[in-house]
């Protein structure tokens, strides 16, 4: 399993600031396909993406137990 972390707006659009998924030898790339076919995320491809805590790629391959978060453009003024 892996464990997926949202902020901000992406928080709001799942309804949870966590969930689980199975995505075991998927690319980050991958597991957002299968996210956006769940939830209606339109900022995801917007998202910065950390993996155990550190800014990753979207070719990175997650393995169990891996911790992802989508962290979106923050505005303001």
């Amino acid at each position: 399993m892996i464990d997926i972390l949202f902020f901000a707006e992406l928080q709001e659009a799942t309804g949870s600031e966590q969930v689980s998924v199975e995505a075991d030898g998927l690319s980050v790339n991958e597991l957002k396909t299968k996210l956006l076919s769940s939830y209606k995320l339109d900022n995801l491809d917007h998202a910065m993406i950390a993996v155990n805590e550190e800014y990753s790629r979207e070719d990175t391959v997650l393995k169990s137990g891996d911790v992802v978060a989508f962290i979106p453009p923050v505005s303001g003024g």
